[in-house]
């Protein structure tokens, strides 16, 4: 079991018990590492790896009865141990501190973990809530799941008032927990500079930023609780959003062919290309293209060409939503200014720079029979508005596959059709991993010949085909080696070999695919696969 570059460039404290938790509680990290009875009755015989009740960081009756009724109309008895094993994994493991503000006791916070690394990064924080959009309603109270909402806005709005080009955090001082461990961010050089005890990791994500407005529209949109926003930092949060994303859409080149100092840079000793930026940390040129520029990618891996389509493509979705939310606080009398039109103004621009730049000409894969060069317009992964492109796609969310999950297009789309139909195969994404095991979207955070489950899952999210979704899950319950839990990636070849035993981002999306199909196609989850 090959742990991710990641955690071998990090010594992270391991989550250490909540005020919840019994002393006697084992530690997940380990728990999640070995085999629990009762094991599952199918071929398979998966772990059960649910936390026993009173070791479980949040408990929520709601999401127990969902539970119930979910896996009664799972006719596979793995696939319904798959369900309830993952599905409340962030809750069961990951809420790391509930609280309030020192300086306003009305102020929730909420601090989560990835998983096994003691930290919070704004994008898996907010993909780990995402999971439970459908048990969130209206509700006051701090020990709701609104609550738990409403604590990880109001903490993901100070982090970013604290490092705005910053991924990753340590717990806010309230909860009285030490700063975790990042060696690898010992040698950093980075501009502007951060306090560690703040902050665990300073690379610059542009979907980071879209991750927070995500997070502020679902629960917006899920309450209608516009009162919310306008009562702590919020407001000032998306001021500090769109002063970093504006500073980063300038080209590299002045008029008169000066370079322009960049507004960040990123460099550090390391062995890994993608742990540092090119161009003493400022990465490769780019051309000014209406999108915003971002150092490294969802995967926090650094980028090749400046401008992460799929990354763009969730800003601008989400930018425009958000600016719903500050129309909403305009009609109850907050002083807001033009600051809505801004957020739509500057959405608009993006959603062009990507239909300007981020769409492509290439090759018909196979041609067309005729011996010509036949062409079609797909998306590029990356682009550098110079012409440069990275046709691939990477399974950490936004990518390309993802897009229509995240909204900023159908999946009727065809200029995305296309792009899927590439992305999902060897001929035409250099990190599609095909094996006997699992066949799914890579990237370079673990390399080649590692297939990601996350990619498996927004597969079967944009597909309506039962015979690829039906495949697609048979991969899934076969992969977890035993365990019951999705990992970060898996030898493609060989289940036995995997990164990441506990990662509750992966978790929780697999417990969102199954709702989904519940929903779309119920007939599936009737079917047998072992």
């Amino acid at each position: 079991m090959k742990p991710s570059p990641l955690l071998l460039a990090t010594v992270a404290a391991l989550p250490s018990l909540t005020t919840a938790q019994s002393t006697s509680c084992p530690d997940y990290s380990s728990f999640s590492q070995s085999r629990h009875e009762p094991f599952s009755s199918g071929r398979y015989a998966l772990s059960s790896a649910r936390p026993s009740p009173s070791c479980r960081t949040f408990t929520s009756p709601a999401l127990e009865a969902l539970l119930t009724n979910v896996s009664a109309s799972i006719s596979d008895p793995d696939l319904a141990r798959l369900f309830t094993n993952t599905y409340p994994n962030t809750l069961d493991t990951a809420v790391r501190w509930r609280g309030a503000a020192a300086s306003d006791p009305a102020e929730e916070l909420t601090f989560l973990v990835t998983g096994d690394i003691d930290a919070m990064w704004l994008r898996d924080s907010a993909n780990q809530l995402q999971s439970y959009l459908s048990l969130l309603e209206p509700d006051t109270k701090t020990d709701s799941i609104a609550g738990l909402f409403r604590g990880a806005i109001n903490l993901q709005a100070r982090q970013l008032l604290t490092s705005p080009f910053c991924n990753a955090f340590q717990p806010p001082a309230e909860s009285g927990i030490r700063p975790a461990s990042n060696p690898a961010a010992d040698t950093d050089a980075v501009f502007p500079p951060y306090d560690k005890d703040k902050v665990f990791e300073c690379k610059f994500e542009l979907d980071s930023l879209a991750a927070f407005l995500q997070l502020s529209v679902s629960y917006h949109e899920a309450t209608h609780d516009a009162a919310f926003f306008g009562r702590h930092s919020w407001l000032k949060a998306v001021r500090a959003l769109l002063d970093t994303a504006g500073a980063m859409v300038a080209g590299t080149y002045g008029p008169k062919g000066e370079v322009r100092e960049s507004a960040y840079r990123f460099s550090r000793l390391t062995t890994r290309q993608t742990e540092t930026l090119a161009n003493d940390g400022v990465g490769a040129p780019v051309r000014e293209t209406g999108m915003v520029r971002s150092g490294f990618r969802p995967s926090d891996d650094a980028g090749l060409f400046g401008f992460v389509v799929p990354a763009n493509m969730m800003f601008a979705r989400y930018l425009a939503g958000a600016s719903l939310i500050v129309d909403g606080l305009g009609e109850e009398g907050v002083e807001v200014g033009g600051l809505a039109e801004e957020m739509r103004a500057f959405s608009g621009r993006v959603v062009e720079g990507v239909k300007r730049f981020g769409v492509v000409h290439v090759p018909v894969l196979g041609g067309n029979g005729s011996g010509e060069a036949a062409v079609e317009t797909v998306y590029a992964y990356e682009v550098d508005g110079f012409g440069s492109a990275a046709l691939m796609d990477d399974a950490n969310v936004p990518s390309l596959l993802a897009a229509p999950v995240f909204g900023f297009l159908a999946d009727t789309d065809a200029v995305y059709r296309r792009t899927r139909a590439r992305l999902l195969s060897q001929e035409g994404n250099p990190y599609f991993m095909k094996g006997s095991v699992i066949s799914a979207i890579g990237g370079p955070h673990v390399g080649p010949g590692m297939a990601w489950p996350m990619a498996s899952i927004v597969r079967i999210l944009t597909s309506e085909d039962d015979g690829e979704i039906v495949s697609v899950l048979k991969e899934l319950v076969a992969s977890t080696d035993g365990l019951g839990l999705m990992h970060e990636s898996i030898n493609s070849n060989n289940a036995s070999q995997w990164t990441r035993q506990w990662f509750s981002w992966a978790n929780g999306l697999f417990g969102q695919m199954i709702l989904d199909l519940k929903f779309r196609k119920p007939h599936i989850l009737q079917r047998s696969f072992q």
